[in-house]
């Protein structure tokens, strides 16, 4: 038996078939007659020598045969296809994908969006808001912004900014509770964005870190970042929350971290794409734009001292 591939077409019309075990599904999937996707798969059954499909009366199964072929079939158009949208998508400079999370896309990127569109018209930025893993060619992302430990294999991975978890407040709070152990009286508001963090960096790790024997009762918990730092701006109470998404706040003065101790995890905000394109004309843009935004803004940390909450 020859070892040469049957034509291509045959082998996508019966690939079509197998996944909608439908002739006439994979017939309009492809865009011809059910007869001309029947004689494509009968001249591939000939070249092999074995049929691929059992023909019921109303219905289609796949023999053995068929059944071995197809996963396989799926998988190689799957790769196919994704590396020819790659590859239009590292040609086309006028799109540039990036997903990052709500609370990253709510306080670091929106806020500056309007500067980056002034100084490149010639990019269309497109946004993916979201936590769930993106794989870069099959949802065609170009640039992930990401919060967590890694690893990050087969990434280029930079580092956004350092940063500490604080109390946040506003100043007017601040002046009420002037000191670490007077916000044992005061209605805290607890970020659960970092729990996955083991140990947590929650108020009881920063009472303990102050060197406070307190069991604190949380007044509110968010699972997003960005609505915890919003329920503190509103003066709801006292959010223990990254300084790196508060940057823009702290800097304006309308959350102040008052107290000199933070709690530091290894966890970071990553720029990540897949290895070798960060150097494509669009994402060395952003890139640069991004990383250059948010280190014009002091971090947050400086002065502060930041104490891990590894475990020895």
């Amino acid at each position: 038996m020859p070892d040469r591939l049957p034509p291509l077409t045959a082998l996508r019309a019966f690939e079509a078939a197998a996944r909608h075990m439908s002739f006439a599904k994979a017939a309009q999937e492809l865009h011809v007659t059910p007869a001309a996707l029947s004689f494509q798969i009968k001249s591939l059954e000939t070249e092999l020598g074995a049929p691929l499909f059992h023909r019921l009366n109303r219905a289609v199964t796949l023999t053995q045969a068929g059944q071995m072929l197809a996963p396989e079939l799926s998988e190689g158009f799957d790769r196919l296809n994704s590396a020819w949208r790659a590859v239009r998508r590292s040609l086309d400079g006028a799109v540039l994908t990036v997903t990052a999370g709500p609370g990253f896309t709510a306080k670091c990127l929106a806020p500056r969006l309007y500067g980056f569109a002034q100084a490149h018209p010639d990019i269309e930025l497109r946004f993916l808001a979201g936590l769930r893993r993106f794989d870069f060619q099959r949802d065609e992302v170009d640039v992930a912004i990401r919060y967590g430990l890694g690893p990050d294999e087969g990434l280029f991975s930079e580092t956004l900014i350092d940063e500490g978890i604080a109390p946040l407040m506003r100043p007017d709070l601040a002046a009420r509770y002037p000191t670490p152990e007077s916000l044992r009286m005061a209605p805290l508001i607890e970020d659960s964005s970092h729990a996955f963090l083991d140990p947590a960096p929650d108020w009881q790790a920063w009472f303990a870190a102050c060197g406070i024997d307190h069991r604190p009762t949380v007044a509110t918990s968010f699972s997003q970042v960005d609505h915890a730092l919003d329920a503190a701006l509103a003066g709801g109470g006292v959010a223990l929350s990254r300084t790196s998404l508060a940057q823009g706040l702290l800097a304006s003065g309308q959350l102040v971290a008052p107290y000199d101790i933070m709690l530091a995890t290894p966890a970071r905000f990553r720029f990540l794409c897949p290895t070798g394109t960060e150097q494509r004309p669009q994402i060395a843009a952003f890139k640069d734009w991004l990383f250059g935004e948010i280190r014009a803004l002091p971090s947050g940390i400086e002065g502060k001292t930041l104490v891990s909450v590894l475990r020895p």
